[in-house]
């Protein structure tokens, strides 16, 4: 099959959930023989260097990346008050990229068209203008859902109002752009419930992430025990605000309580006022690494105090394979096919978190029953070439 594969971020380097689902899709697609073409709109113009994997995908797959700038001025965000739709969807339009991308599909048939997210449906209608292939929308998250959950950890009532507003919009836009595709993937079955309760009458298919496992290797013998990490890009908010109300509420019990464990902090756009959590010896914000896998290796037991989002956690995924003992609220592990303190241990609250912490610092061996559990559920269901099996014949469906 000819598949294109539109996003609405460059997926390299692959050191977030949305770069490693993307380009593990197209390692997978690429593995059966299929053609693949990545088009990508390129917000921070990011132009790294090249990892040997980057490398090896783009010497596989047709590759153009579109440089656009989504920032946002105060007036604008004033502006949006009054407006029906959201800016944080109406600032990945760009019309010179549309007319590029509606060039490339005359000048080229595909079978199947995947949409990387809600913000790249933008082009829905140009690009069914344009093409005759089978339209497919991946939804990494229910969008609406991700910021009506934000609004409700909010007290402060401008922010719940403002949050709830940005919430409503969103969902008038999801419900008006997903039925007009030929199909769905989701990453887990709430998410396929929520669109089936929405009144999308299309064909949705739940489809787990799905890793390449050779890549994942734990080597104990380079783990510091015990020891506390937490793994996000910050610049989305629900990790900003699951890390923060961790920061927050453990401080005192990181630094001068009965936790006697230390914690660190990785991850893509740490804001500088992160560095106020830095304790010396105790919390450690470390910001982006080098080597990702290299870190949560070094490293014993992983925090995913997630209060709000929504889509199947990636970060979680990885460190399952990587044989990490997890600690998650239910919302963070969502759609992981789990079993609570058998391959991951659930906590909701500051007492929960409190307990799993205290017991998995004192318990090395338990930790490591933990870890050895979840990498065999991810050999068991997160294997890349099931999954892709899995999307391949969802394409087929799609396609009779």
């Amino acid at each position: 099959m000819r598949i294109l594969i539109l996003t609405h971020r460059v997926p390299f380097p692959q050191n977030g959930g949305y770069a490693i689902v993307v380009c593990n899709t197209i390692r997978g697609l690429v593995n059966q023989g299929h053609e693949v073409s990545l088009v990508a709109l390129n917000a921070r113009k990011n132009h790294h260097e090249h990892t040997d994997d980057d490398n090896y995908l783009l010497s596989k797959i047709n590759y153009r990346a579109y440089d656009i700038d989504t920032n946002v001025s105060v007036l604008d965000v004033a502006v949006n008050l009054f407006s029906r739709t959201s800016f944080n969807i109406d600032k990945y339009y760009d019309a010179e990229f549309e007319k590029l991308l509606v060039r490339e599909l005359r000048n080229k048939d595909y079978d199947i068209i995947q949409f990387e997210g809600l913000y790249v449906s933008l082009y829905l209608p140009a690009v069914r203008k344009a093409s005759k292939a089978k339209l497919i929308y991946r939804s990494h998250n229910i969008e609406n859902q991700v910021w009506q959950r934000m609004s409700e950890q909010k007290n402060d009532p401008f922010k719940k109002s403002y949050l709830k507003m940005h919430a409503k919009r969103i969902k008038n836009y999801e419900l008006q752009q997903l039925n007009s595709f030929d199909g769905i993937a989701v990453f887990t079955n709430q998410d396929r419930n929520t669109l089936l309760g929405y009144g999308i009458n299309i064909p949705i298919e739940e489809l787990p992430v799905g890793l390449n496992l050779e890549h994942y290797k734990p080597d104990f013998t380079k783990t510091e025990f015990p020891s506390l990490f937490f793994l996000g890009s910050l610049d989305w908010l629900p990790n900003r605000e699951g890390i923060e109300w961790f920061i927050e509420n453990f401080n005192k019990d990181l630094t001068d309580g009965d936790l006697r464990v230390k914690f660190y902090v990785a991850g893509n756009d740490i804001p500088e006022r992160f560095d106020d959590y830095d304790v010396m010896g105790k919390i450690f914000i470390q910001g982006e690494v080098d080597d990702a896998l290299e870190f949560v290796n070094s490293k014993s037991i992983m925090i995913v105090p997630l209060m709000s989002g929504g889509g199947m956690r990636v970060k979680i995924v990885e460190g399952m394979a990587m044989q990490k003992c997890i600690i998650s609220t239910s919302l963070g592990a969502e759609g992981i096919n789990y079993t609570n303190h058998e391959n991951i241990i659930i906590a909701n609250n500051y007492d929960e978190f409190y307990e799993a912490i205290k017991l998995c610092i004192s318990d090395e061996d338990f930790c490591k029953n933990i870890g050895i559990n979840a990498r065999k559920l991810m050999e068991e269901q997160h294997n890349l070439e099931k999954v892709t099996n899995m999307l391949v014949s969802f394409y087929d469906t799609i396609k009779l």
